[in-house]
């Protein structure tokens, strides 16, 4: 026993250490954020067979999509500033093993509430497992050379995800029953959980004073109130009604009291002056911004791949394959771009050409266009990855080494918030857009009409029972309302993303390094490399 201990303790001193073994433990660390981007990205393929199978209603509906990125968003500052105190490697493997027992769940649901409580789960695991990739990666490659390097594998990694979902989920979904996107967790989760215990370090923040566990429940509870409040805005409710409200103002009390907390504690959860360097701050709000701009837009395509143009799972995962692509291209080559040309230019190029591909995505109409769809699919994987790139290496580089779980919980809180009010604000604008059409039908009665603005896949069932000229018309006038929602969706967005542009204008203009100390691969970095980092506009 002791013999094994010693010889597991000895791979891990030796992925830690100089050279290769700082890239091996890189290796592992991607296969971690595969894992989530595979969930994040397998559902939206086989969304129509979920609707179909378990026929969740239109809340239900949103809640299955929004419901991980919820829960994960409300819990990553929690796991992540207790990875720093009992270690991030400890933290992860958890998460490793609450998310295949999750997975096993979403697969054999049998309603929507059980997938919905599955979606949950899974939510939390991820809350483990991101915050303790980026915070490991941060103690492994102190050099801000070579962890930008990292950074960029890192997130190239995630556009492979993102790329293998919907190929994978498409071909899954032509051969078996939609929880099997879920299935192919679980053989990663155990090939993850013994390699990760064998190789991966363990790595703790330096800091003093217990852990702020009333300060974390806050956090949670306000964050997640915040976003249910917006998500039930998306889903048509009244603002002003006590289920949009309550929640809204609850999370806001709450947030505000975590934040007033940590000011006046000796010892915060979260050391809220890193907010106070503008390098941090504004890339937190690019982050957020872009993603906002964004998430839906996926979801979106989706079902116009599918619904309107009529492809098949599959053909729709291939569709969008070269915007995955873009992606990783954009990931590989972010370490050049960004010391050749600085986080500002970086970030306000990214945005904008993620702005003019969306801008040249309203030319989808009611028929295929495959040149358009690559192009612009093309445009916006690269603008996409290249303003996340430069944002989240920004943020991570600026904060101390000891707060590393707190800054990438921080900066993965604020991704996950902007996908869930990304959703929940683009859903309910193609929502205003896309419900007068089946509405206006004439001849339809007012209960199928109704049933046919909740969304697309629903007006296709009413058009199918109501039959003949009624049925075709409702279809024909449907489908053209979906596309006049997502053209008016796509100008939101890029809206938002000149918006982000314009407060990139912020960011540093120069990428400052310095060197590790000598004969160190996971020595902490000078204070002088954090203080230097901060260069005026």
């Amino acid at each position: 026993m002791s013999g094994t201990t010693t010889a597991a303790a000895a791979l891990r001193r030796r992925a830690a250490g100089d050279g290769a073994g700082r890239w091996v433990v890189l290796v592992v660390l991607c296969v971690s954020l595969l894992l989530v981007a595979l969930d994040a990205t397998v559902l939206h393929v086989a969304m129509p067979a979920v609707t179909e199978d378990l026929r969740p209603g239109g809340i239900q509906l949103l809640w299955i999509v929004d419901t991980y990125p919820l829960v994960c968003a409300s819990l990553l500052i929690l796991f992540g500033t207790l990875g720093d105190r009992i270690g991030r490697r400890r933290v992860l493997l958890l998460g490793y093993g609450l998310f295949g027992v999750a997975s096993g769940v979403a697969a054999l649901a049998q309603d929507a509430q059980v997938l919905i409580a599955a979606r949950a789960l899974l939510g939390v695991g991820g809350a483990m497992i991101m915050p303790a990739t980026l915070s490991i990666l941060r103690q492994v490659f102190p050099d801000r050379r070579e962890r930008a390097l990292a950074i960029g594998i890192w997130s190239a990694v995630a556009a492979v995800g993102a790329a293998v979902g919907p190929l994978l989920g498409g071909f899954l979904l032509e051969h078996f029953w939609w929880g099997s996107v879920f299935l192919i967790n679980i053989p990663l989760m155990l090939v993850s959980l013994p390699v990760g215990w064998l190789l991966l370090p363990e790595s703790k923040g330096d800091r003093d004073g217990p852990w702020d566990v009333v300060g974390a429940l806050m956090a949670a509870a306000g964050l997640f109130g915040l976003v249910l409040g917006v998500k039930r805005l998306g889903g048509g409710e009244a603002p002003l009604g006590p289920g949009t409200l309550l929640p809204l103002a609850a999370g806001a009390a709450l947030v505000a009291g975590f934040v007033r907390r940590q000011r006046r504690r000796a010892h915060p959860l979260v050391d809220l002056r890193m907010f106070a360097r503008p390098a941090f701050s504004t890339s937190v709000g690019c982050i957020v911004l872009a993603m906002l701009a964004l998430v839906g837009l996926e979801l979106i395509a989706a079902q116009y791949l599918q619904l309107v143009l009529d492809l098949s799972p599959l053909q729709t995962g291939l569709r969008l394959l070269p915007l995955t692509f873009a992606a990783m291209a954009a990931g590989l080559v972010g370490s050049n771009v960004l010391h050749r040309f600085g986080p500002r230019r970086m970030v306000v190029f990214g945005f904008s050409l993620t702005a003019g591909s969306v801008v040249a995505l309203t030319a989808m109409g009611g028929h295929d266009n495959p040149g358009l769809l690559l192009f612009g699919f093309v445009l916006l994987g690269f603008g996409l990855e290249t303003t996340l790139f430069g944002a989240y290496e920004s943020m991570l580089s600026e904060a101390p080494p000891a707060q590393s779980g707190g800054a990438a919980a921080i900066g993965e809180t604020s991704y996950q918030l902007g996908a869930g009010i990304g959703i929940a604000l683009l859903g309910s604008v193609m929502n205003a857009a896309y419900a007068p059409g089946p509405a206006s039908v004439p001849g339809v009665p007012a209960s199928a009409s109704r049933a046919a603005g909740h969304s697309l896949g629903e007006a296709y069932e009413v058009a199918g029972r109501l039959g003949g000229v009624r049925g075709e018309a409702l279809r024909r006038a449907a489908r053209d309302s979906f596309v006049h929602g997502l053209h008016v969706t796509l100008l939101v967005s890029a809206g938002l993303l000149l918006l982000g542009a314009v407060m990139a204008l912020r960011l540093p203009r120069v990428m400052h390094c310095e060197q590790p100390p000598a004969g160190s691969a996971t020595a902490v970095p000078a204070p002088r490399e954090v203080a230097d980092s901060r260069v005026s506009a």
